[in-house]
């Protein structure tokens, strides 16, 4: 079992950067495939990126690819998000998930994810 928390949320103006950690603790970092959501009030939780155990593939949805890029630190067993050119239609609750119990795939829906966070809210001005 892994136990996961992220950081690094706050207000940012659009056109902004800001980026997200994710740390763990529990089960070795390195298991788990990793991914980050984000729910907007009033929506589904959505995908934004997922990351392979050992850091070598990655996946993005389009609406953020060319912005966001997901990356892992196993040796600090820590996740990140780094968001560019945030745009208005970007602030939401932001999580990640690990997923325990494949072997090699990378899941890019919510509902493979074994374990989650309690997310860190990401609000746009613009």
């Amino acid at each position: 079992q892994v136990q996961l928390a992220e950081s690094g949320g706050g207000s940012v103006q659009a056109g902004g950067s800001l980026r997200l950690s994710c740390s763990a603790s529990g089960r070795t970092f390195s298991s788990y495939a990793m991914g980050w959501f984000r729910q907007a009030p009033g929506k589904e939780r959505e995908f934004v990126a997922a990351i392979s155990r050992g850091g070598s593939r990655t996946y993005s949805a389009d609406s953020v690819k060319g912005r966001f890029t997901i990356s892992r630190d196993n040796a600090k067993n820590t996740l990140y998000l780094q968001m560019n050119s945030l745009k208005p239609e970007d602030p939401a609750v932001y999580f990640c998930a690990a997923d325990g119990h494949s072997s090699y795939a990378v899941p890019l829906t919510a509902y493979e994810y074994d374990y989650w966070g309690r997310g860190t809210q990401v609000p746009v001005s613009s």
